[in-house]
């Protein structure tokens, strides 16, 4: 049984769920999840948790990262290629001065309107459910604001509809559909997102990731070797408790500053998002789970590996 983390390098057409499903086939194991949806025409990153590590996801740190393609010049009702195309105006004049002077725009935090045709809820129904529907219009669908750290153009090739590619460095719940759409209708010609990849996720990159060919192979000559289960986690702080505070911690107990003095112990990490939790390791540095944080005290709150 497997326990840890694999990286999918996810492969076009199918959905987040049909890699689980999948997996678990693969594996021949159940316990598995994913540590946040792609859209079935993106390619890349997705974190995927086995065994015990499924409850360590919410833990995981969000950010992401994008290779995108936006087409201009075509506006569709998903706002990828892959939808109903709406609008088509050729926009050969369209210069790469013009869309970096609205590009600034898109980043740092900014306010988003997710597409129709997404995962988000309006009302308890989801809202491509609606939209295949024709029950939803643009002033039905919340708002929301984003976190765009970083957009940096990395090609552009002019003609009736023109392409560019941008490398998008973002955070939780942003949506690259929604940026094409927004700035093709700044520009006044319109633009859909022609192709996807996602770089980073959750602590994960392409490195990391296999393809579901890769964990076929590693499977049948017996080398597939899974992501430690604290791996992804390192942007928390952590902790070593001695032999008996590691006994006491993986019986559930609270364990009190004094104990092992907090302040001194603990690594701090200026790069963590959630400081109210820490890894937490054992006496021979094995992982044990996650603590949190209480006033100056640690209480375990996930446990991987109980002491009897």
């Amino acid at each position: 049984m497997f326990n840890g983390f694999i990286s999918i390098d996810k492969p076009p057409t199918i959905t987040a769920h049909d890699c689980v499903s999948k997996l678990r086939k693969l594996l021949k194991q159940k316990k598995i999840g994913h540590g946040g949806t792609l859209d079935p025409m993106a390619t890349g990153v997705l974190p995927i948790a086995v065994g015990n590590a499924t409850r360590l996801l919410r833990f995981l740190p969000s950010d992401k990262a994008y290779n995108a393609k936006i087409r201009f010049g075509i506006v569709t009702n998903t706002d990828d290629i892959t939808g109903e195309v709406l609008s088509d105006r050729p926009c050969p004049d369209l210069t790469l001065e013009a869309i970096k002077e609205f590009l600034p725009q898109f980043q740092g935090n900014i306010t988003q309107r997710p597409p129709a045709f997404s995962a988000i809820q309006v009302n308890g129904k989801r809202l491509y459910d609606l939209a295949r529907r024709g029950e939803v219009t643009e002033t039905d669908i919340p708002t929301r604001s984003v976190t765009i750290k970083e957009i940096q153009i990395l090609a552009w090739t002019q003609g009736d509809y023109a392409e560019i590619d941008l490398a998008i460095d973002c955070g939780a719940g942003t949506y690259i559909r929604s940026i094409a759409r927004d700035l093709g209708e700044k520009l006044g010609c319109g633009a859909t997102l022609s192709a996807l990849r996602r770089t980073y996720s959750n602590g994960f990159d392409l490195d990391s990731s296999l393809t579901f060919e890769q964990i076929d192979e590693f499977l049948r000559s017996g080398k597939l070797e899974v992501l430690a289960t604290d791996c992804g986690l390192h942007f928390l702080p952590m902790v070593s408790l001695d032999e008996d505070l590691t006994r006491r911690w993986c019986m559930g107990q609270t364990i009190k500053d004094e104990s092992f003095l907090l302040t001194s112990s603990l690594e701090k990490s200026s790069t963590s998002e959630i400081y109210n939790y820490i890894r937490t390791y054992g006496y021979a540095q094995q992982f044990l789970g996650v603590s949190e944080v209480i006033g100056s005290d640690i209480q375990p709150i996930v446990v991987l590996h109980p002491i009897n």
